[in-house]
């Protein structure tokens, strides 16, 4: 039989370790409460944005001097020069190449790096001007999800095969919204297309055309910088139309 447990102020006791079905509920009761503050927490946004954000997306693989390097390095300094911040994983590969891009333009704008403890990529690149570390990838997402204002996915492994897909599914639901999805090569065109053909397969439906429309896919760096660009501007002129408030990207 469980043992109940009192948790008002005038019933509070001490549990012995030695009593299983107490401590069990204790934790399951911790665990609970500890969700529900999180969950809470989470609801908290910032009134008012000054930057516009984007996140970076990419492999931890692809080294200096590779040409998806040098794009990414590329793209990132172009978007620091319309007066964005810079998010990435914080790590090596194409993470180091937009906080470097972005370094090399400065101008006042941040380099940001969102980082996961692992048992291996665990040094943090030089060119990261802030870093948040995390303990799980879960915390971290959310992370990504609440810092960013547009994603741009470069070329990449399972990890950025994640990340891309939670974005795209939090898109599709409406928890997040007005936030562009630009996966930028042809690997991720054909991910697309194969999603588009399994997923609007005529003999189950599996999802909505429109859900695979989300994601908007091109080939080079420049096509992925005149979206931003243009998701940019539209940014600056709610800005300039909300002055005391910045419009929720997440829905409540």
């Amino acid at each position: 039989m469980t043992a109940a447990i009192d948790s008002s102020p005038e019933g509070f006791r001490n549990v012995s370790l030695a009593d299983e079905e107490a401590v069990k509920e204790i934790l399951t009761t911790a665990v609970k409460n500890l969700w529900e503050a999180v969950n809470t927490l989470t609801r908290l946004r910032p009134s008012r944005l000054e930057r516009y954000r984007v996140a970076i997306f990419g492999s931890a693989r692809a080294g200096p001097g590779t040409f998806v390097y040098d794009e990414v390095k590329r793209a990132a300094a172009a978007f620091t020069a319309m007066g964005c911040d810079i998010v990435t994983g914080g790590g090596p590969g194409l993470m180091q190449a937009a906080n470097e891009g972005a370094a090399r333009v400065g101008d006042g704008n941040q380099s940001v790096g969102i980082r996961v403890e692992l048992p291996f990529e665990q040094e943090t690149n030089p060119f990261v001007e802030q870093v948040f570390t995390h303990k799980t990838f879960f915390s971290r997402l959310h992370h990504f999800v609440i810092a960013s204002d547009a994603f741009v996915v470069a070329p990449g492994g399972i990890g950025t095969v994640l990340e891309t897909f939670m974005i795209w599914q939090l898109l599709q639901v409406r928890c997040v919204q007005d936030v562009p999805l630009i996966l930028v090569g042809p690997m991720w065109r054909d991910l697309v297309e194969w999603a588009r053909t399994s997923m609007l397969d005529s003999r189950l439906h599996m999802a909505s055309p429109k859900d695979l429309d989300i994601p908007r896919c091109v080939e080079t760096a420049d096509e992925a910088i005149v979206l931003v660009r243009e998701a940019h501007t539209r940014w600056r002129e709610r800005q300039a139309h909300q002055p005391e408030h910045h419009e929720t990207r997440i829905a409540e």
